[in-house]
């Protein structure tokens, strides 16, 4: 089996001999979940100050993710944003995931001419130069980035909200559908942080909606 490729500065350095100069890596997390916001980020990574280590998040550990997060915040343009459970019931999660990115690009320091958009879709109000890139977190330094910045940010939230709301395992299992979290459902009925079109909550709703009337 071949080694996993570690992500690299190719696509940004070609990105910049085309004419750009201001680059961002688009990332999100959080599509798959029952509970809590989806959420992206965007890095504009410093080409003389790239951490050592980056890496798709998924590849990293907790701590060595929480690690990075600190270097990055500390040495890059980044803008974390969200689209809360009422906008992923409103709009779908693909909609609403495509607006979370294009609104951290917006909230860079420095509006990029071109961004890296981790996937095979392009937000459509991005606003700007963009290309997609498939499995990008692996690809791309820039997007790496965005995906450590994008987990641990949401982790964090996620964390928050089990304190809130214990029951269900948000703290280990982020709002991600995990039989430990099906049955607190079960147990515990829906929270208003509970995605309410996502197929095992629904079906909760349409049940209790049900018996009730």
């Amino acid at each position: 089996m071949a080694p996993r490729s570690r992500p690299d500065f190719t696509l940004e350095t070609a990105a910049l001999a085309r004419g750009f100069t201001v680059i961002a890596g688009v990332d999100e997390v959080g599509r798959g979940p029952l509970a809590g916001p989806v959420t992206a980020a965007a890095v504009r990574l410093d080409p003389a100050r790239i951490p050592d280590g980056l890496n798709d998040s998924k590849a990293l550990t907790p701590t060595r993710r929480e690690a990075l997060f600190t270097v990055i915040m500390d040495s890059a343009d980044v803008c974390v944003a969200h689209a809360s459970v009422e906008e992923i019931d409103t709009l779908n999660i693909l909609r609403a995931s495509h607006l979370a990115m294009e609104r951290a690009v917006t909230g860079l320091l420095t509006f990029p001419d071109h961004a890296l958009i981790d996937g095979n879709m392009i937000p459509k109000n991005i606003g700007c130069s963009a290309e997609a890139v498939v499995k990008g977190d692996a690809r791309s330094l820039s997007i790496a980035a965005a995906s450590i910045i994008a987990k641990v940010t949401r982790d964090r939230i996620m964390v928050d909200l089990a304190q809130q709301y214990p029951g269900y395992g948000w703290e280990v299992n982020a709002g991600y559908p995990t039989p430990a979290h099906l049955r607190a459902l079960l147990d515990f009925g829906i929270t208003p942080h509970h995605r309410r079109s996502f197929k095992p909550v629904h079906n909760i709703l349409y049940q209790e909606h049900s018996i009730s009337g």
